[in-house]
This record gives structure tokens, C-alpha cells and sequence, in this order.
């Protein structure tokens, strides 16, 4: 029975993983909804360092940031290693009508959660209609 050789499938295979791992290394999944009056964010960090995390603000972009630092064990022979590790990195444009000053952030469980509340000027209010008599309105005389 006849095999059928192609010399640059291993290969392509090979570079598949290597490429599929750069993609995990810096992808951040993430879910973001509205709560009452803040915006709730919760972005998978799995195995990165706390002390890494990083969440700033600039010119209304919020970016997060964290490492992961890789597995330093001496004279081992790796079976699989699939688990990435380096910088994560997401930025995210966000528009006016948040407090972006009063973002808070807590990292529990390998989740990064932030709640970024609406700001007072940006949130729905009522205004009151006046019934009754039409405002008076004065006449006044050329001099």
C-alpha cells in the first residue's frame, strides 16, 4: 500500500502551532456589560503575575496589561508546552459619559474586573414641567 509523502505538512503543522501560540499569548478574553449606573469588565488572565497587572488611562483609551512569566525549571526535558506566557496586552477606545477617574479594579480567580461608573452628567434625569401661568414678558419703550 502506497503512502503519500508531502515533505512541507510537518512543517506547516509546526508553523500552525508556533503562530496559534504568538496568538495566545496575546489574546485577553473579555465580557463587558452594564450594570445600573457602571460598566462592568472582566478580562481572563490566567497564571499572570498580580503584581504585573497594569490598568491606565489615556486620551480616553484604557489599556490592560500583564505578564506572565515562563516556567524557569533546570534540566528538564518538556513533553508539551503549551501554556504561553510573555506580555498580555488590550486597549480598549472608551467614549465620554464615564468617570474614568473612579474606575475600580480587582483581580480574584485569574479574572480582572473593573467597574467603570457613568458619569453624573452623563446619566438619564428628569426635568420638571412648570404648569400654570405663561411667564411675563415686559414690554419696553424706545427712548
Amino acid at each position: 500500500m502506497a503512502t503519500r509523502f508531502d515533505p512541507f505538512q510537518e512543517l506547516d503543522r509546526l508553523f500552525g502551532q508556533v503562530l496559534a501560540n504568538d496568538r495566545a499569548a496575546t489574546s485577553m478574553p473579555m465580557d463587558l456589560y452594564r450594570s445600573g449606573d457602571h460598566y462592568v469588565l472582566h478580562v481572563d488572565l490566567p497564571g499572570a503575575d498580580p503584581g504585573s497587572i497594569d490598568v491606565s488611562v489615556e486620551d480616553r483609551v484604557l489599556t490592560v496589561r500583564a505578564q506572565r512569566s515562563p516556567r524557569t525549571e533546570q534540566d528538564v526535558q518538556w513533553l508539551a508546552k503549551e501554556r504561553p506566557s510573555g506580555t498580555y496586552a488590550r486597549q480598549l477606545a472608551v467614549g465620554s459619559g464615564l468617570a474614568l477617574d473612579r474606575i475600580e479594579a480587582t483581580y480574584t480567580d485569574g479574572v480582572l474586573t473593573l467597574s467603570i461608573p457613568v458619569a453624573d452628567e452623563a446619566k438619564p434625569r428628569k426635568i420638571e414641567v412648570q404648569h400654570g401661568a405663561r411667564p411675563a414678558i415686559e414690554a419696553t419703550t424706545p427712548a
